[in-house]
């Protein structure tokens, strides 16, 4: 199989305008994977598909990410003059990295037997630019799992021919699998209440019983 630089490099040829980068992985397994811009995704999934060298036939496993926002500090080298010498310095500065979502697509070719090429799409922000193109049209196996994505998720697959919860029931409010996501306090509502469930329902009502 081609390595990432190569396959980088053809889809930037055939695609004018396309924006790829390689994201590296610190992880243990190195494993890195390419980062594309949602207005070429499409094009992008059907050459990757299309292309009889890459041949990517299958979707295997399609995931989402929550990246909320955050604030590292980072120490730096910085040169000022003292008394008309010029003497380095090390400051602290803080970098803020805005909150997206981010799903991720891991492809294989069945025919040619290789990959996987991982590629991500990542949405502006996690509040109201959260959509991203549906590659259901490409890789029909994506459909099951880019549904599982917006139930758990909110992330908003534009052009996917059934986007409704597939986990949780109509009606549900919020993400589950968000990190800023609270478990609510009362539990009664759920369809089918259990165990700790009915335990904390209890809770809930014994709390909001008025005192005498």
């Amino acid at each position: 199989m081609e390595t990432l630089e190569q396959i980088k490099a053809r889809v930037e040829a055939a695609i004018p305008g396309a924006q790829i980068e390689i994201v590296a992985n610190d992880s243990p397994s190195g494993q890195r994977s390419l980062l594309l811009d949602p207005a070429h995704a499409l094009a992008v999934a059907l050459f990757l598909r299309d292309d009889p060298q890459l041949d990517f036939d299958f979707a295997s496993n399609v995931t989402g990410v929550d990246w909320p926002l955050t604030v590292t500090k980072e120490k730096i080298k910085v040169k000022k003059l003292m008394e008309g010498v010029e003497k380095e310095f090390e400051e602290t500065v803080e970098r803020t990295r805005g909150g997206y979502l981010e799903v991720v697509y891991h492809l294989y070719s069945m025919r040619s037997k290789h990959g996987p090429v991982i590629f991500r799409l990542r949405t502006g922000n996690r509040a109201d630019q959260v959509h991203l193109p549906s590659l259901t049209p490409v890789w029909r196996g994506a459909e099951f799992q880019e549904r599982e994505v917006f139930d758990l998720y909110g992330i908003v697959f534009d052009g996917h021919p059934d986007l409704r919860r597939i986990l949780m029931w109509d009606g549900f409010q919020d993400f589950p699998m968000r990190k800023d996501y609270v478990d609510p306090d009362d539990f009664e509502w759920e369809p089918t209440p259990h165990d700790e469930v009915l335990e904390r329902a209890k809770q809930h009502a014994t709390a909001q019983e008025p005192k005498s």
